[in-house]
């Protein structure tokens, strides 16, 4: 077979494969580039050495048998016999659902995860967003430090065991999105400066030195970051990419590195006959992003909306700390203003920023289904001190109004493993660093930054304590009991009525019309002939619905229909659906 490797400083490369070495010579038709001939089965153990130095890991590795600073393997995917023929899912009328491989089981592997997707086919969600799957450090982590961007994680089951997941992910008529991170490298185990100029100095990140999207050398980054996104598409037949924190993509050129992602992700949708999607994570509120790039956008198909999360968790915690401070204001308005116009900070001042920001949205142009809406996340539980989830601040009614303003929002539902039956788990920050003193740094980091909002040391678990991870692993025999149990039929029923009510996917922001009473704690908003009422407060509330015939859908409490008053009574910590043709 072909070996190849991109070291466009080296003076010599060598290859260590089983069987001997073999000297690399420059490609005469690509620049930096250096190849060789040697015979080599699945799994084979290979690296490179450059001029003369350590022999380190491919950085187009598919695979790591023995982790980040082990010896790549060869990894044949002919060899796979695919189940399933799969046609696809698309993204508009979706609901996700966000799932860490080594928490959502005890085991912590793809396989162990793969025998829970039925519960996620009968809850009715149509796609599991799996995290980062690459491999980093030791056993456990979240994802985010990963360092070879081909690869997966051995200790979730490496290659096949992706391959599997899927699988049995489209049996169960579920599409697969996985979480992608372009914008940083792992701290331990990333070899890609010996080998090329894939970081740059010219743009800083909170990681340190930004990924070289617009440098010298910058053609081959970016073909490195493109060849890897299509690999996860056509290798292992993913249906869609989330890309972590786009806004740390720092590139000055012309046409932006997204922009050339999105165009790639199209093509391959074409050449494969089927839909593939992109969704990015950005804080920018820019709708450049998930703007075609007919229209001069960079064309993403979607993106998560974390300003229509913070009017939520506002509304129903009162917290007011850090970024909540901009929506706890008026929680309410906050909440009424994201379900009309996408983003809260559309030109807004900020003060958590010290400054305006964002851009107003065209809800003309702009479909709902490209802002993903959402209750919780990994990063809004798990950058919590103690990974609280809502559920261990609110009572069912509360939740069961979270899940309701989600899921019958204009935007593309997501839930957070587990919070479909309130999982009484929490979800904590852990990592199993093999350098001590990273692991030392990391401990103390973690730490010193809640320290400075209050928390006593004690009281901020230990990342590398493996009773961190252990306490963040769901327990699957919660569902069966109250009120877990209420609480994932309500979910699931709600689920069903975005499929059975065809206004519940209607793309049409400006359609949404919302009234809400600050004081009184209730919010109403009417999708076409469908109305929604949330009643936060603890006491029940009238909320005007009309004099027009109802019929009700979904109620957590039982409710009278509205007399000649047209007033709906809401019981308390509680919500309802309703029909009004």
């Amino acid at each position: 077979m072909q070996f190849e490797v991109w070291a466009p400083q080296a003076e010599r490369v060598t290859l260590h494969c089983e069987g001997g070495t073999h000297a690399l010579a420059r490609d005469p038709e690509r620049a930096g580039w250096w190849t060789a001939e040697a015979e080599a089965a699945d799994g084979a153990r290979y690296g490179f050495a450059l001029d003369d130095g350590p022999v380190r890991p491919d950085p187009r590795s598919r695979r790591q048998p023995d982790g980040p600073d082990g010896l790549s393997a060869v990894v044949d995917h002919g060899r796979y016999a695919w189940r399933t023929e799969w046609p696809g899912r698309q993204l508009p009328g979706a609901v996700l659902y966000e799932l860490h491989v080594g928490t959502c089981t005890a085991e912590g592997t793809l396989d162990a995860a793969a025998a829970r997707l039925e519960h996620l086919a009968e809850l009715g969600v149509t796609h599991v967003q799996l995290m980062p799957v690459c491999p980093f450090p030791g056993r456990h982590g979240w994802g985010y430090e990963g360092v070879s961007l081909w690869a997966v994680h051995e200790p979730y089951g490496g290659p096949e065991a992706l391959k599997r997941f899927v699988d049995r992910a489209h049996e169960l008529g579920l599409g697969v999105v996985l979480d992608v991170v372009h914008n940083h490298l792992g701290p331990s185990g990333n070899y890609l400066p010996l080998f090329g100029p894939y970081f740059t100095e010219a743009h800083h990140t909170p990681w340190g030195a930004a990924v070289n999207l617009d440098g010298p050398g910058s053609d081959e980054v970016r073909a490195f970051l493109v060849g890897s996104a299509l690999a996860w598409l056509r290798d292992y037949r993913v249906d869609g990419l989330r890309l972590d924190a786009v806004h740390a993509l720092y590139d000055t050129r012309a046409c932006h590195f997204l922009e050339e992602l999105s165009a790639a992700v199209d093509a391959l949708a074409e050449e494969l006959g089927r839909p593939l999607f992109l969704i990015a994570e950005s804080d920018l509120n820019d709708p450049r992003f998930i703007t075609p790039r007919a229209e001069h956008g960079l064309g993403l198909h979607a993106q998560w909306n974390d300003d229509f999360h913070h009017a939520l968790h506002t509304a129903l915690t009162g917290e007011t700390q850090g970024y909540y401070g901009d929506f706890a204001r008026a929680p309410f308005a906050a909440l009424a203003k994201t379900l009309t116009g996408g983003y809260f900070h559309d030109g807004t001042y900020s003060s958590f920023r010290d400054r305006h920001h964002g851009r107003p949205l065209d809800r003309s142009r702009v479909a709902g289904h490209r802002l993903l809406g959402y209750s919780q996340t990994h990063d809004q539980v798990g950058n919590r001190a103690q990974g609280d989830r809502l559920a261990a601040h609110l009572s069912p009614g509360l939740l069961a109004c979270a899940a309701t303003l989600t899921l019958a929002s204009p935007f593309t539902p997501m839930l957070f493993m587990g919070e479909e039956w309130a999982a009484g788990t929490p979800w904590q920050f852990f990592t199993d660093h093999t350098d001590p003193e990273l692991a030392e740094a990391v401990r103390r980091g973690r730490r010193r930054e809640f320290a400075a909002h209050g928390w006593a040391e004690e009281d901020v678990p230990d990342p590398q304590d493996p009773a961190t991870r252990e306490r963040s692993c769901l327990d699957w025999s919660e569902p069966e009991r109250e009120p877990h149990a209420r609480v994932l039929a309500w979910y699931r029923r709600l689920i069903t009525l975005r499929r059975e009510q065809p206004d519940l996917t209607d793309p049409d922001l400006a359609d949404t019309k919302v009234a809400y009473d600050e004081e009184g704690r209730w919010l109403a908003f009417r999708r076409g002939d469908v109305r929604v009422a949330v009643n936060l407060g603890k006491e029940p509330a009238s909320i005007p619905l009309g004099t027009r015939p109802a019929v009700v859908l979904a109620a957590w409490e039982p409710v009278e229909l509205p007399g000649p008053d047209g007033l709906l009574r809401v019981p308390g910590e509680s919500c309802v659906v309703l029909a009004q043709p």
